[in-house]
């Protein structure tokens, strides 16, 4: 679940991707639609100035805010193959 960090209240335009960046404010950069060249753009919308903790993902959510939720880490454990036993004759 994920937990809100700060109130921020961006209003998103199609066709750019919103994200929290290195300085913890909310930047956004123009959505590559089947280009391979050039350089991205990315300007900053709000600065927040969020400290961001290691191990939580930092996102901006449907209301426009900063929130966090935790890293899955790890995940599930595999079973380990069973090796078929050579029968001698």
């Amino acid at each position: 679940m994920a937990e809100k960090v700060a109130k921020v209240g961006v209003k998103k335009v199609s066709g750019y991707l919103y994200f929290v960046d290195k300085r913890g404010d909310v930047s956004r950069a123009k959505m590559a639609r089947g280009r391979r060249k050039g350089a991205k753009k990315i300007e900053k919308v709000k600065q927040v100035g969020v400290k961001k903790t290691k191990g939580y993902l930092y996102f901006i959510d449907k209301r426009g805010d900063v929130s966090r939720a935790k890293m899955a880490r790890g995940g599930r454990r595999r079973k380990k193959a069973k090796k078929k036993a050579k029968k001698k004759k």
